[in-house]
């Protein structure tokens, strides 16, 4: 009966799913250092939409906020969201480029590796989880979640045990679109103490209003850590919020001790940032959007592709083109929607509706077909593949994807060089992702955020000195005791 844990993504996927990846680092430094001192056993800090975003948007180095970050909050150990193969980008990448982020990003502070693919292709997550592990950091084996005729129980299991003997120190569950129920979130979490003796962690949206109650079911199933976000980046598209958690667990024997006080503080900081970002907060965290039961698919894919549809002039299609989503999806092998296969599941739809079903089909969906994103957990469509075959001009593939790409490092470091870059390995990285930003970025960089000094007492009169940095410049602020 020892208590479960919680691990805090408000850092990470808690503005992420509320408000487009949009939290400046500056922003987060104070946040991140109270967070540092209430026991959560990670927090969540990097990876997923932030590399991108950051640089994309922000101006930011991605490094750059990890070590602003660690600085910020050295004692807890930070977790990041890797798409196995994919790292942080949308397609498979060289092992060697995989192997150089990991290193980077442990040399950098990164603790726990949450890693996972796209269609549940464990052969996808080797790379990352020797290499993590080679690091010296945890290495998390994770099952996305979804939910089709040949996805059950058993299948989801047997994926975890592979993932164990593959190493991984934890396994998760991931429930990225908010839909495993209460009961058989309890079904998978208990077969997976049984069959495996690493630790099993949870993570699940509450955008259809199932979040909490199955967290509550993995804990009484023997869970082991369970993801929760604070408010106002916290419930809806994103995690359930910790203080609703603790409440939903008062009186069972399982529930974690919290500082309240503290993170009543952490709330009320964080209430002026979503202000801020209201231009990226597309409605109000505590609703429940039941369309994503209807439909299937992530809450932050409804609320997209209801603005990608209105672009193309196609908002009358909107029942139409997710009724297709299952049948892309199904000719597909019943591939899981996550980064990046919910964008290209959902394009593809869009185009099967206006062109007519399979008259236009995009690379990405191509490729899915005929293996180059990795084994499906069904079989594809022989029509289709034979069709994607003929477009792309390449034969199908069985063997592992990342087979068949040659180092890309040194290659990196070359083009580096001849546009005058840095040829770092942190540069390397990234612009085998991002390119067009990294050198954007490199013309016109931002300034690095740096956590800000810890308040020193004065001698004479009982104030206190607070250093402030903010869009890099460092402001001395007076504290006086009333």
């Amino acid at each position: 009966m020892k208590p479960v844990t919680f691990n805090c993504t408000v850092l990470r996927d808690g503005h992420q799913s509320l408000a487009a990846t949009r939290m400046p680092t500056e922003v987060m430094l104070p946040i991140a250092s109270i967070l540092d001192t209430m026991g959560f056993s990670a927090l969540e800090t990097w990876g997923g939409a932030t590399i991108d975003s950051g640089l994309r948007f922000l101006g930011e180095f991605p490094f750059d906020r990890l070590d602003a970050l660690k600085k910020a909050a050295p004692k807890t150990p930070h977790m990041m969201l890797l798409r196995g193969q994919n790292i942080v980008g949308y397609t498979n990448y060289a092992d060697d480029v995989v192997e150089a982020f990991i290193k980077m990003s442990a040399k950098h502070g990164m603790n726990i590796f949450r890693i996972f693919d796209c269609v549940n292709d464990p052969r996808n997550m080797e790379t990352s989880i020797r290499t993590a592990k080679a690091c010296g950091c945890q290495a998390h084996g994770t099952i996305c979640y979804t939910t089709s005729p040949v996805h059950t129980t058993e299948s989801f299991v047997k994926m975890g045990c592979e993932l164990a003997e593959m190493g991984a120190d934890a396994i998760v569950l991931k429930d990225m679109a908010g839909l495993v129920p209460p009961h058989v979130t309890a079904e998978i979490v208990s077969s997976l103490k049984k069959n495996i003796s690493i630790p099993v962690w949870f993570h699940t949206h509450d955008t259809a209003g199932l979040g909490a109650s199955s967290i509550l079911s993995a804990i009484d199933a023997g869970l082991d850590a369970a993801d929760v976000s604070i408010s106002p980046f916290a419930n809806g598209t994103g995690q359930p919020d910790c203080l609703r958690m603790l409440a939903l667990l008062e009186g069972n024997p399982r529930k974690p001790e919290f500082d309240l006080e503290k993170l009543h503080e952490i709330q009320e900081l964080l209430k002026p940032i979503y202000a801020s970002l209201s231009k990226y907060t597309s409605h109000k965290n505590e609703i429940v959007d039941s369309d994503t039961l209807r439909y299937q698919v992530p809450g932050g894919m409804l609320s997209n592709f209801r603005t990608q549809l209105k672009e193309q002039g196609m908002s009358d299609k909107f029942d139409e083109v997710f009724a297709e989503i299952p049948v892309v999806r199904k000719a597909l092998g019943w591939i899981p929607l996550v980064t990046p296969t919910s964008q290209i599941v959902g394009v593809q739809a869009m185009l099967n509706v206006k062109f007519g079903r399979w008259k236009n089909i995009t690379p990405q969906a191509a490729d899915i077909s005929l293996g180059y994103y990795g084994r499906t957990t069904a079989p594809v469509d022989p029509e289709v593949q034979k069709l994607c075959a003929e477009k792309m001009g390449k034969d199908p593939i069985t063997c592992r994807p990342a087979d068949l790409i040659k180092p890309g490092m040194e290659d990196l470091r070359k083009k580096l060089a001849e546009k005058g870059m840095p040829t770092t390995d942190e540069y390397c990285v990234i612009y085998a992702m991002f390119p067009q930003q990294l050198e954007e970025y490199h013309k016109n960089p931002g300034p690095k955020p740096e956590p800000a000094a810890a308040p020193a007492p004065a001698a004479t009169t009982g104030a206190a000195t607070l250093n402030l940095n903010l869009q890099g410049r460092t402001y001395s602020v007076q504290i006086e005791e009333l």
